[in-house]
């Protein structure tokens, strides 16, 4: 089973980012059981498919997989799972790169994934590592947490993303910053 909290989480990251971003293949990073990268799917046929990825992907994640699957036939053979580590995937620059509550630094290292290629972004952050995860003296000014999650926002628009910060309703989840980026191409880039 999937706790109700985390269907409602997943879904409002995917609706919020499909309203956004449209086409390309989804990578689903630091996964758990995939259900975003079904989600995205749902919300946005013209994706050809998805790729749900983690170190430890749950046993119950291919009854869930089934069971979106027979609701929705349409999702038959577009979503792979990949018991791989997020270092190891090939990011490609028409890619929509998602993560819903990737703990601490994995945030950072699926948001760098994304940048490398120019790739589409979007994450919601969760379970901030305050020894890891720099505040650049922002603390004095705002909790520590959202200190941590402006630095990566600053960060992605320092990259040449075009940024979009929104909040999820609390009712939702308490851990709602949800940071979406897209590069914006310069004059004369290809």
């Amino acid at each position: 089973t999937l706790p109700r909290k985390e269907l409602y989480e997943t879904w409002e990251v995917a609706k919020r980012v499909r309203r956004r971003y449209r086409g390309g293949r989804v990578l689903d990073l630091a996964c758990g059981h995939g259900l975003l990268a079904h989600i995205m799917l749902i919300l946005d046929d013209s994706s050809e498919m998805a790729i749900a990825v983690d170190k430890n992907i749950p046993a119950n994640a291919e009854n869930l997989s089934n069971t979106l699957i027979s609701a929705w036939p349409r999702l038959q053979n577009r979503i792979i799972y990949k018991n791989i580590s997020i270092e190891e995937v090939d990011v490609r620059p028409d890619d929509i790169v998602v993560s819903a509550h990737a703990c601490g630094t994995l945030t950072d290292l699926i948001i760098a994934k994304a940048t490398a290629q120019l790739a589409r972004v979007a994450v919601l952050p969760c379970c901030h590592d305050l020894r890891q995860s720099p505040t650049c003296g922002l603390a004095g000014w705002m909790e520590k947490t959202l200190a941590v999650d402006t630095i990566r926002a600053v960060e992605l628009r320092a990259k040449g993303y075009k940024i979009i910060a929104q909040n999820i309703p609390d009712e939702i989840t308490p851990k709602n910053r949800l940071l979406m980026g897209e590069y914006e191409k310069k004059l004369g880039e290809r």
